[in-house]
């Protein structure tokens, strides 16, 4: 794997700057709410179609088939078309026909009128304009076309929260980041890159090494295949031919288990993993163990372990310590930001947040 020149880059932190989460549900009186800022508020009264969430922000069709926002200040009409619409923890996209619109941060605007296929990240949204067969991505404002093809468009490899791994029309391997694109090199087979934010990491086909982007640079991690691997915020994490599983993360290797974990994951910016029927974390640089039993269930996001506990409840894992939410068995479950919301199975409610319990 060849060297780059390294280049400096800003590595955002999201969990330290989320904003106050929009929390919402629908109770048992078909009342749209939502959770914020400790308290319970109503956002409609009549039923509404459905709802998407991210961390910021909700958006659902009412029962006129509008599409609205909820940003925890104030309620926007978007559109009244017959849309469909996808978010991520910061962005919507919606298309009427082939029309695709955005908003991002109270701002709306049209990327393209002929859309054909698209996909929302953290801070990216990829889409393939057919008028000029390109597909290209909106990025902190601005719009970059990645390829322009002849042939049938086609949509990247791999599409991360800011990252995205793509073979151009020559066949060519690229990566783009934080508006910069960066090539990789020409391989007739497909690449499995994993993509995570600001981290991309793959097996090289090339030198038959375990391979990472970062800053704008790519090197060798291993001098040889990894057998499983995975990209989070700012870290990867990959397992050996022998079972041990590391992290990575500034230049520094971490062993965090070498009794071959039966599953592990990776999601923003923790790793769990189980080994001899105990779940363990590592995240921001410790190590703690979760339960002494394999989770039925589970959810990871934002630093945040939300499972099925043994009575069949639902426990969390928020802020290095474990806490019990509720015993009440296939209670449903979900993450916002950092907060833990459970749906009891007479459509009220539990909130978890900063070690706190609320009740709908």
């Amino acid at each position: 794997m060849r060297f780059l020149f390294p280049s400096f880059v800003f590595i955002f932190k999201i969990f330290g700057l989320l904003a106050q989460p929009v929390v919402p549900f629908v109770d048992f009186n078909n009342y749209f709410r939502v959770f914020q800022n400790d308290n319970f508020q109503t956002i409609e009264f009549q039923p509404i179609l459905n709802y998407k969430a991210g961390d910021e922000f909700v958006a659902y069709i009412d029962n006129r088939e509008n599409l609205r926002i909820f940003n925890g200040k104030e309620r926007k009409d978007i559109t009244n078309l017959n849309i469909k619409f996808s978010i991520s923890d910061h962005l919507l996209a919606y298309n009427v026909g082939t029309t695709l619109n955005m908003w991002d941060a109270g701002k709306l605007r049209t990327l393209t009128y002929f859309v054909r296929d698209y996909v929302v990240k953290d801070s990216i949204i990829v889409y393939e304009d057919t008028r000029y067969n390109s597909v290209n991505v909106y990025y902190n404002k601005q719009t970059y076309t990645l390829y322009t093809v002849t042939g049938n468009l086609y949509m990247p490899t791999a599409v991360g929260d800011n990252i995205v791994a793509f073979k151009d029309n020559g066949g060519l391997y690229k990566i783009f980041h934080r508006g910069q694109i960066t090539d990789l090199g020409v391989w007739n087979g497909e690449i499995d890159f994993k993509v995570g934010c600001d981290m991309l990491c793959f097996n090289d086909p090339t030198q038959r090494s375990f391979a990472l982007f970062e800053n704008g640079n790519f090197f060798d991690v291993e001098s040889q295949y990894m057998q499983k691997y995975r990209a989070g915020r700012g870290f990867i994490v990959f397992e050996d031919l022998n079972g041990n599983l590391w992290h990575y993360k500034d230049g520094e290797k971490t062993e965090l288990t070498n009794f071959s974990p039966s599953f592990w994951e990776v999601q923003d910016d923790m790793v769990i993993w189980a080994e001899n029927n105990y779940v363990f974390s590592f995240f921001q640089g410790e190590k703690k163990e979760i339960c002494n039993y394999i989770p039925k269930d589970y959810l990871l996001k934002n630093g945040v372990f939300a499972f099925r506990n043994i009575s069949g409840g639902v426990s969390a894992f928020v802020n290095g310590k474990v806490q019990e939410i509720t015993i009440q068995g296939d209670s449903e479950y979900s993450i916002y930001g950092n907060i833990v919301l459970v749906k009891l199975f007479n459509r009220s409610y539990i909130v978890l947040k900063d070690g706190q319990l609320f009740y709908s």
